[in-house]
């Protein structure tokens, strides 16, 4: 529901529902549990599309080390969240204007 949301074009709409939708999974199954971890990915994934690269790649970075902790560093999951935190971490570079040389 939530990505046909966003391909759709409706990026706030598909943001909330992914919020709604973290929220109750951390509630049901606990913060740390490997769904849970995965719907914040996707929360963190549509943060990045809705302008935020930063905010979503630091956000990837902290469910990595979550999700090495829980299911290892070459789990599917993990490696996922990985490519993803790579490919925010590079828009949030090209957000930025580049350093000013000083000689």
């Amino acid at each position: 529901m939530g990505n046909s949301l966003g391909a759709s074009g409706q990026v706030t709409a598909t943001t909330e529902y992914q919020q709604r939708l973290a929220a109750t999974t951390r509630d049901r199954l606990g913060p740390f549990h490997p769904d849970t971890l995965v719907t914040y990915s996707i929360l963190a994934r549509w943060q990045g599309e809705s302008g935020d690269a930063t905010g979503a790649a630091t956000s990837l970075a902290g469910i990595l080390a979550a999700m090495q902790r829980l299911v290892g560093p070459n789990h599917p999951d993990t490696l996922a969240v990985r490519g993803s935190l790579a490919f925010w971490r590079g828009e949030a570079r090209l957000a930025r204007p580049p350093p000013t040389a000083t000689f």
